[in-house]
């Protein structure tokens, strides 16, 4: 619970904040409710793009905001984050107008760092997901929450020590939860023991476990294949299919990385899953149904390309990523195919979370650039470059209309174009 006087001190820091960039009127065009946004594939949906690109974007407000690589979520006229703030972890709401703080919810939540993550600090990596109402989180040591989206109001947690060992990966939970048909899906545990899990939305019961494997550092994705609605993820040794009413396992293929660092969430093309990996190519798989009975079939690999952290996004027949060769490089490929029809020069960003909005690709890299790249089949071409932060920006960003929302390393900012 946030006391009296934090709330005093926030808000201080935030007109200080608000006073040095000046303020201006925020229009709320459409949502952006999750990782990845409405649709969960990276793709905004409700996008105004400038005739002529500007030089610069304005600033509508910047306001501290906690440390951590969780994307803002945004519905109506709110924007949510989670983040980590003085130890501990922090649900917030803040004012798309003016980024004016309207309540935060604060818990303990203790986390030691795995060494070979500690560029990445103890915030939440995993993206809340805003549905019917409320908000959901999961922190980076593996804690559920439910909050009431209107007041910050705790309705549920799960906190899982008393059902593993290790309630998350070895560097931390970074899976981002959604909502679908009425459950929450979270894949909770830790190394080599954990379990993808369905809660009813609305109270937290527990409708089904899939124990099966531990978790990644992927987020999950409903598809339909077959006729039968499925969350199709990577584990921590596996690619999955599990039937999204009942959690059972529908099929499932080997898929590894070094250092179990399987993090890529999967696209859907047609009838096939689209799978990366660090140093793992990429790969189409078509998932068919014979009765009672599913397989996987490879429709096409492509081993020039490979991606880390970064997700790629799906436009109409292409597929655009950022592959971690070269120190980072831009790439697109034909979806149908694999082949490969254009890869950008080197040394583009250590990783970059890709947004396709319009005819173009935001991509922004953890350098804090946010590079717009043509929706091209034919060569890399980007039309602008913009400075975003001062800090590192591992989190996606939201994009809305001309808006687009940015947290950096302790920072939420909204950009527009203008």
């Amino acid at each position: 619970m946030l006391l009296k006087c934090d709330v005093k001190r926030l808000c201080a820091m935030t007109v200080a904040w608000m006073c040095a960039v000046g303020l201006g009127r925020v229009s709320a065009e459409g949502v952006w409710p999750q990782w990845r946004g409405p649709n969960r594939d990276g793709v905004a949906k409700s996008v105004s793009m400038p005739e002529v690109w500007p030089d610069s974007l304005k600033l509508g407000w910047k306001v501290p905001a906690g440390t951590g690589h969780a994307s803002p979520v945004v519905v109506g006229e709110k924007v949510y984050l989670h983040s980590r703030l003085e130890g501990q972890e922090a649900a917030s709401c803040f004012s798309l107008d003016s980024g004016r703080l309207i309540w935060q919810e604060r818990y303990r939540a203790p986390y030691r760092m795995n060494l070979a993550a500690r560029g990445h600090g103890k915030g939440p990596k995993s993206t809340p997901v805003f549905h019917n109402g409320k908000l959901y989180t999961l922190g980076i040591s593996g804690i559920l929450s439910c909050f009431e989206a209107g007041t910050g109001k705790l309705k549920w947690r799960h906190t899982f020590s008393s059902r593993f060992e290790k309630t998350s990966p070895i560097y931390g939970t970074a899976m981002s939860p959604l909502v679908a048909d009425r459950m929450l899906i979270a894949y909770v545990g830790g190394h080599d023991q954990g379990a993808l899990m369905a809660f009813d939305a609305e109270t937290g019961d527990v409708k089904w476990r899939w124990d099966g494997d531990g978790p990644a550092y992927t987020s999950p994705i409903v598809a339909v294949f077959g006729g039968t609605k499925q969350v199709v993820t990577q584990t921590q040794n596996y690619c999955v299919g599990v039937a999204l009413d009942t959690g059972r396992l529908l099929w499932s293929m080997p898929f590894t990385t070094a250092w179990d660092q399987n993090i890529v969430t999967p696209v859907v093309f047609e009838q096939t899953v689209i799978f990366s990996g660090l140093n793992k190519g990429t790969t189409a798989v078509k998932v068919t149904r014979n009765g009672d009975t599913w397989s996987t079939e490879q429709v096409w690999h492509n081993a020039e390309v490979s991606m880390y952290m970064s997700s790629p996004v799906l436009c109409d027949n292409l597929l655009f990523g950022l592959d971690h060769k070269r120190k980072g490089r831009f790439f697109c490929l034909d979806a149908r195919t694999g082949s490969t029809l254009w890869t950008s020069g080197g040394r583009q960003g250590k990783n970059a979370a890709l947004v396709g909005a319009g005819d173009v690709i935001f991509c922004l890299t953890t350098g804090a650039e946010l590079i717009v790249v043509k929706q091209s089949a034919r060569e890399f071409e980007s039309v602008a470059r913009y400075s975003v932060a001062d800090s590192p920006t591992w989190a996606h960003p939201a994009v809305l209309g001309r808006q687009v929302f940015v947290k950096d390393s302790s920072t939420l900012a909204l950009w527009r174009l203008e």
